[in-house]
């Protein structure tokens, strides 16, 4: 379970849906994780944005890097990286790229996301092939939901148990996914105390998580909406993951003294 543990970051941090109006995050924004598996610290994971364009249109180019360290690096090598082509405006992506390296086995696919006639035209380059599916319409890649959520969080209108839903497409699928929100808790971290919003994705219990509800996500009560801690049990062992260096923000990371 610790093989793809950029993803699975990713992937259960995408769940908090809402209608605040301000923009969150800027170019040059960087956040960096330390990521414990049991009693081992796993990996590291960055995720990074830089200004770019696609087609002529300016996007927030997103990229997520994660690594294994320690022993695990040395038995288990890992070696992930994911990249989204958010549009500035709509905050839709038009390109997604995973490049996976886990221990010996490899991913290479290129997404290209067709909004107009909802249609991803996904490119496997380790298999020289090209496939379409069709997806519903706004949804979001696996690292695009991540930055279009945290726009879109309004902690002042927020009541606990309000739920919240995502379209999602990764690799050659559709996902729906679900969250709620369970209240405000302030988290002790080793940049003092900061507010949090608290929330539950629903995941899918079974080959990955343990239970539906296993999954808690810490998102900073400001208006950068950063996610500082998550803790997952998973089907085999827990996973946590803390903020541990970060600049670029593009408001004031709120710390209570």
């Amino acid at each position: 379970m610790t093989k793809n543990i950029l993803a699975v970051l990713i992937y259960i941090i995408c769940y908090n849906l809402g209608t605040a109006q301000e923009k969150a995050f800027k170019n040059g924004e960087w956040l960096s994780y330390k990521v414990k598996y049991g009693w081992f610290n796993a990996s590291r994971a960055n995720i990074s944005i830089e200004a770019d364009s696609i087609n002529d249109k300016p996007v927030h180019h997103i990229i997520g890097y994660g690594k294994s360290t320690g022993l695990l690096d040395v038995f288990f090598k890992v070696r992930d990286r994911f990249e989204t082509y958010l549009d500035v405006e709509k905050s839709i992506p038009y390109k997604f790229v995973r490049d996976t390296y886990e221990g010996g086995y490899t991913k290479d696919k290129e997404i290209y996301f067709d909004h107009i006639n909802n249609i991803a035209t996904v490119k496997n380059l380790k298999k020289d092939t090209i496939h379409k599916h069709s997806f519903k319409p706004n949804s979001q890649d696996m690292m695009s939901a991540l930055f279009y959520l945290r726009n879109k969080v309004d902690e002042n209108n927020l009541k606990k148990g309000d739920e919240f839903e995502l379209n999602m497409f990764f690799d050659e699928e559709n996902f729906d996914f679900k969250a709620k929100f369970v209240g405000k808790e302030v988290i002790d971290t080793k940049f003092g105390n900061v507010r949090c919003l608290v929330f539950k994705p629903f995941v899918k219990s079974g080959r990955v998580f343990k239970e539906e509800e296993g999954v808690t996500v810490w998102i900073s009560d400001d208006k950068n909406k950063i996610p500082i801690q998550i803790e997952a049990e998973l089907a085999v062992g827990s996973l946590v993951a803390k903020l541990d260096k970060f600049k670029g923000l593009k408001h004031p990371f709120k710390i209570m003294m």
